[in-house]
């Protein structure tokens, strides 16, 4: 099979599209031939070696992949050859073929295509696991998504308006109406509006009961600023950096929590729990209109080094997808 391998480490141009041999699925895996996949920051990071993938014969990039079932592991019984899935995973998207375990993968939703499909998972199971399972959104309450614009920030503001919560999004000045269009409540730019101000202004002085963050650094103290009492921040990224200092009283005069939280380190047993969860209550929020995945720009995988220096530009809104079979 074709598969995108990271033969170094650096820019856009060691991301190499060769041969190499097709994965054969262990027991209770199933084989999927891949129409669809999608570039993520945390692949951006493993080509820069800033975020290793788990051990393979190759180091193969790809946090998600949609295809149909090729072929079916010993002991397999939830799934029949030619079904179409989607799957969250630690990597190898970047392929013509990838395995995963029958109970992580995912239907595929009446009226997605597998190339769309290919883009859905990663964002969407991170957004409503940090909101909903972890942080305990529900219907009433408030969040604010920082990079509202991003994969996961659409994905999270769609989450937020199925469940009947309000959002508060912070994103760059050309990104805001999109916001707004996809349901945000309150969208602010944040190179020229203080968020911390809008949220204390929108809330009355309450605050929000979740934050997500992909940002990190000094994001983090004013992100403290902005939670309710009893509040959560979720932190799912430090693309502002890895290192904070905030002020610890204020977390505990709010009795707020701090939640740091990877998909890619938990257990398989927790990852099946999850994408079963999330199969159950929001693969029918596509089936019925509520949530789509908002595409920007799909390329080729042959055109991969492209796709990732145009996400490097951050001027995406939404999804960048890497079309591996045949365009639908």
């Amino acid at each position: 099979m074709r598969a995108v391998v990271l033969d170094g480490y650096g820019g856009p141009e060691v991301l190499t599209l060769r041969e190499v041999p097709d994965p054969v699925p262990g027991p209770g895996e199933v084989l999927v031939s891949v129409m669809g996949t999608s570039c993520n920051r945390a692949d951006l990071l493993q080509r820069m070696g800033l975020y290793p993938g788990p051990a393979m014969a190759f180091e193969i990039p790809g946090l998600e992949f949609a295809g149909r079932v090729a072929s079916l592991g010993r002991g397999v019984t939830r799934w029949s050859v030619g079904d179409a899935v989607m799957a969250i995973t630690g990597g190898g998207g970047y392929a013509e073929q990838a395995v995963v375990h029958e109970d992580q993968a995912v239907r595929v939703p009446e009226g997605i295509s597998l190339n769309v499909a290919g883009g859905l998972t990663e964002t969407f199971v991170t957004a409503w696991d940090a909101l909903v399972l972890q942080g305990g959104l529900t219907h009433g309450g408030v969040a604010l998504i920082h990079a509202g614009a991003s994969g996961v920030g659409t994905a999270a503001i769609q989450l937020c308006r199925m469940v009947g919560a309000e959002v508060i999004v912070t994103t760059s000045t050309g990104k805001v109406g999109r916001c707004r269009d996809l349901g945000s409540t309150v969208a602010v730019d944040y190179s020229s509006d203080d968020w911390v101000e809008v949220v204390a202004d929108h809330t009355g002085g309450r605050g929000v009961d979740v934050v997500l963050d992909v940002v990190g650094g000094d994001y983090m103290d004013r992100n403290v600023d902005c939670l309710a009492i009893g509040g959560t921040l979720m932190q799912v990224g430090v693309m502002g950096g890895g290192h904070a200092t905030f002020g610890l009283a204020k977390l505990l005069y709010k009795r707020a929590s701090v939640v740091g939280t990877t998909l890619r380190a938990r257990s398989l047993a927790e990852k099946v729990a999850i994408c079963r969860a999330f199969e159950e209550h929001v693969v029918p929020g596509f089936e019925d209109g509520r949530l789509t995945v908002v595409v920007d720009q799909r390329f080729s995988l042959d055109h991969v080094s492209e796709a990732h220096a145009y996400m490097e530009t951050n001027a995406s809104v939404g999804k960048i997808l890497l079309d591996v079979g045949p365009p639908d």
